[in-house]
C-alpha cells in the first residue's frame, strides 16, 4: 500500500510484462542461454521503467502540492526496495562465508559495504569491466544497477526541489541534463567504456527518458493508448537489442538508444488494445514482472556461487536447474518479504529505523570481513597452504615509475635494492614479477642497486613479434616496441654491467601453455627477416636468444639467464584451495589439481626451450641460474615445499618461494662496485 497522501498511479499490467522481458533477458543472458547476445540490455529497460514510474510519482506530487515531501518519498523507496535487498545480502553472505576463499571473502566484504551505501557501481568501475571474465567471481556485481537507481532517487527529487519555483526552468533543465548525459555517453564510450557503463552521469539519460515521458503524459493528459504500430516498433527495437547488441566496450554508447527508445514507445502506447499489450498483460509475463525485482536480486548470487562451487556447469540442463532455483527464491522473496512489507501497516519511522539498523549491520559485517582478511581460519589444514599461496602473489611496486624523458621514456621501470645508479638490469616477462621480492631483497643484502623491467607475456628477446591468444593486438605491438626501445637504450645506460633475463621459455618455444593453461597460445615471428615455411617456433626463439645474448655482450660484462622453474602442469593455488575447502560439499566439482609432477613428464617440453641456453652456458657466453634443485627431487617437482606454497599457478612462483631462493641471485649482485 502507499503511504498516506502519496500520489498513486493506476496499475498497468503491461509494465509488469515489460519488466518480465527485462529481467528474463538479463537472467537468460547471464546463465549463458544462446541467442541472446544483448540480454544485458534488460537493465536499460529497467532504467527507463524506473524513470517513468518515479518521475510520474514525483511530478504528480509537484503538480498537486507544489512541493515534494522527501521523507515520504524515501520511506516509500525503503519499503519497496530495502527488505528484499537485505534478505538477499544476508543469505549471500552466509553462503559466501562457507564457500569463498579468504582473499575473495575479503573483497566480498568491500562490495557488501559499497552495495549498502549505494556506491557499488563506483567500486566496480574502479576494479574492472562488467564483461570481464573475473565478473563471475563477484556475487554482488549486479548491485551496480541498483546503485545507479538509488543515485537517481537522490538526484531527481533534489533537482526538482532546487528548481521548483520556476517550472519552465525546471523542464528546460531536465531536458538539458538528459541531452548532456546522452552526449557524454555517446562521446566517451569509445574511450571510457567502463565509466560510461557503470557511472550514473552517463546512465542518467536512460532514467530521464522515462521521467520526461511521464511528465509529457501528465502535462498532456495522456491515457497511454497510443497506436498499435508504435507498440510493434517498440517491441521490435527491444527484441533487436536483446538478440543482437554485442557485449563489449562499444556499449552503452549509441547502442543503448535502441532499448531505451523501444521501451519509451512501449510505455507511451501501453494501454491500447493491441496484440503487443495483450501479450505483455498475459498471466505469465505479469507473474515474472511482479517478481522481477527479487529475481534480479537473487539470480546473480545463485549463478556466481553455483559456478564457484561446481567449477562450471556440466551442460545447459544444469544451468536451467539453477535458473529454476533463482525463480523459486525470487518467488519466496516476493511472497514472504516484498509483498508483506508493502502491505504492512507500520509507521514510516519503523521502515526508516529498520533500514538504518540493517545498513549498519551490513556495514559492520563488511568492515569486519575486510579488516580480518576474509577470515582465513574458516578452512582446515588441507586447504591452508593453498589458500596462503593464492594470496602470496602481490608485491610492493611503490618505487616504480615511468620516465617522461631519457632512453627508457614511457616504460615502467622499478628500482630494486638500495638507491643509487643501477648496476644491474633485470629484464623479463611476468616471471620477473613473481621473483621480484626475492630479487629486491638479494639486491639490498648485497648493497647493489638494480633496475627491473617487465611486461606480461613479452619475451625478453630482440627482433621478435608475438601474437598471443590472451593479449590484444595493441599489447602484442607494445611488446615489440618496448623491446626495441630497450635495445636502443643500452648505449645510454653506462652504470649497468650485468643483465639477468627471466622468461617462460617453454611457452615461447612450444607456443602453448600446459595443463590448466594449455589453451593459451602464442606465435612468435622474426622481425628482421621473412618467416620460413615449416620453420619450428623453437628454432625462431633459439635464433633470437643467441642474437640477443650476442647483442647484450657488447654492452654488459655478463649475461645471466634464469632457468625457468618447472611447470606444475595441473596446479593452481586458487583452484586447489577451492577443491580442498569444498571437500565434502554436495555438488562440489571433482578435484583436477595435483601439487606434483614427474620430472619425466616435463622432459620433452623443456628440451627445445632450454637447448640454446644450455649451449651458450657451456660455451661461457652466459651464466645459468637453476631453480630446479630447490623445487624438485630426483623424480618429481613440487608446488608445496615443507608445507609452504611455492606456486601461485602452474608456472608463477609465490613471494615465499622467491624469498626462499633469493640466494640464487647473489652472483647477479657481485659487481666490481660491490668489492668483487
Amino acid at each position: 500500500m502507499h503511504e498516506p497522501g502519496a500520489p498513486s498511479l493506476p496499475y498497468r499490467s503491461d509494465i509488469d510484462g515489460l519488466r518480465s522481458i527485462a529481467v528474463l533477458s538479463v537472467v537468460l543472458y547471464h546463465f549463458g542461454m544462446p541467442g541472446l547476445a544483448g540480454g544485458f540490455t534488460g537493465v536499460d529497460i529497467f532504467f527507463v521503467i524506473s524513470g517513468f514510474l518515479i518521475g510520474g510519482i514525483l511530478w504528480r506530487e509537484y503538480e498537486t502540492a507544489g512541493r515534494i515531501r522527501l521523507s515520504h518519498f524515501y520511506i516509500r523507496r525503503f519499503r519497496r526496495l530495502a527488505p528484499a535487498f537485505f534478505a538477499m545480502a544476508v543469505v549471500t553472505t552466509l553462503f559466501a562465508w562457507a564457500l569463498l576463499l579468504p582473499f575473495e571473502f575479503r573483497e566480498y566484504g568491500k562490495t557488501l559495504i559499497a552495495a549498502t551505501v549505494y556506491l557499488s557501481n563506483v567500486l566496480f568501475f574502479r576494479q574492472s569491466g562488467y564483461f570481464d571474465t573475473g565478473a563471475e567471481d563477484k556475487p554482488l556485481l549486479h548491485t551496480w544497477s541498483l546503485a545507479v537507481e538509488e543515485q537517481f532517487y537522490i538526484f531527481l527529487p533534489l533537482f526538482i526541489l532546487l528548481l521548483s519555483r520556476r517550472r519552465t526552468v525546471l523542464l528546460v533543465a531536465l531536458v538539458g541534463v538528459w541531452a548532456a548525459s546522452l552526449a557524454a555517453c555517446i562521446g566517451l564510450t569509445p574511450s571510457q567504456p567502463t565509466a560510461t557503463f557503470y557511472l550514473f552521469p552517463f546512465r542518467a539519460w536512460e532514467l530521464l527518458s522515462g521521467v520526461l515521458l511521464a511528465i509529457w503524459g501528465i502535462e498532456t493528459g495522456r491515457r497511454w493508448r497510443g497506436y498499435a504500430g508504435l507498440s510493434w516498433i517498440g517491441l521490435g527495437l527491444v527484441a533487436v537489442s536483446i538478440l543482437f547488441i554485442p557485449a563489449g566496450p562499444h556499449f552503452p554508447g549509441l547502442y543503448a538508444i535502441l532499448p531505451v527508445l523501444g521501451t519509451v514507445l512501449l510505455l507511451a502506447n501501453g494501454t491500447g488494445r493491441n496484440p503487443v499489450n495483450r501479450l505483455l498483460s498475459a498471466p505469465v509475463p505479469v507473474f515474472f514482472g511482479r517478481i522481477s525485482y527479487s529475481l534480479y536480486l537473487w539470480h546473480w548470487p545463485v549463478l556466481t556461487l553455483s559456478l564457484y562451487l561446481r567449477g562450471g556447469y556440466a551442460n545447459a540442463a544444469e544451468a536451467v536447474v539453477w535458473m529454476a532455483v533463482s525463480v523459486g527464491l525470487a518467488w519466496l522473496s516476493w511472497r514472504l518479504v516484498e509483498s508483506p512489507m508493502r502491505r504492512a501497516r507500520l509507521p514510516g519511522w519503523v521502515f526508516l529505523g529498520g533500514t538504518v539498523a540493517a545498513s549498519g549491520a551490513m556495514l559492520a559485517v563488511g568492515g569486519w570481513l575486510y579488516l580480518k582478511d576474509g577470515l582465513p581460519d574458516r578452512f582446515g589444514p588441507e586447504a591452508r597452504p593453498h589458500i596462503a599461496a593464492s594470496a602470496d602473489f602481490l608485491q610492493d611496486w611503490s618505487r616504480c615509475r615511468t620516465p617522461s624523458e631519457g632512453p627508457l621514456m614511457g616504460l615502467e621501470i622499478c628500482p630494486v635494492g638500495p638507491d643509487g645508479p643501477p648496476q644491474v638490469l633485470v629484464w623479463g616477462d611476468s616471471h620477473v614479477r613473481a621473483f621480484k621480492e626475492g630479487i629486491d631483497l638479494a639486491a639490498h643484502e648485497a648493497g647493489v642497486p638494480g633496475l627491473l623491467i617487465w611486461r606480461a607475456g613479452c619475451m625478453p628477446l630482440f627482433d621478435l613479434r608475438k601474437v598471443e591468444s590472451s593479449a590484444t593486438e595493441a599489447q602484442d605491438t607494445a611488446c615489440t616496441q618496448a623491446n626495441l626501445q630497450i635495445k636502443q637504450s643500452f648505449g645510454r645506460l653506462p652504470s649497468m654491467n650485468k643483465v639477468l633475463l627471466v622468461g617462460r621459455w617453454t611457452y615461447y618455444a612450444n607456443g602453448t601453455g600446459i595443463g590448466l593453461d594449455e589453451d593459451n597460445r602464442i606465435a612468435v615471428h622474426p622481425t628482421t627477416r621473412p618467416p620460413v615455411i615449416g620453420e619450428r617456433q623453437s628454432d625462431v626463439v633459439a635464433d633470437a636468444a643467441r642474437a640477443t645474448v650476442a647483442d647484450l655482450l657488447t654492452w654488459f660484462d655478463e649475461v645471466i639467464v634464469l632457468r625457468q622453474p618447472p611447470e606444475i602442469a595441473t596446479y593452481d593455488s586458487r583452484v586447489a584451495a577451492r577443491e580442498a575447502a569444498h571437500a565434502g560439499w554436495p555438488l562440489a566439482k571433482t578435484p583436477v589439481t595435483r601439487a606434483d609432477i614427474p620430472r619425466a613428464a616435463l622432459a620433452q617440453r623443456i628440451l627445445p626451450a632450454e637447448a640454446p641456453w644450455r649451449a651458450m652456458a657451456e660455451d661461457g657466453a652466459i651464466t645459468l641460474i637453476d631453480t630446479w634443485p630447490r623445487i624438485c627431487d630426483d623424480t618429481a617437482c613440487h608446488a608445496l615445499i615443507d608445507g609452504t606454497g611455492y606456486y601461485f599457478d602452474n608456472n608463477h612462483l609465490t613471494n615465499s618461494a622467491a624469498l626462499a631462493m633469493r640466494d640464487l641471485f647473489a652472483p647477479l649482485f657481485v659487481t666490481d662496485g660491490a668489492g668483487s
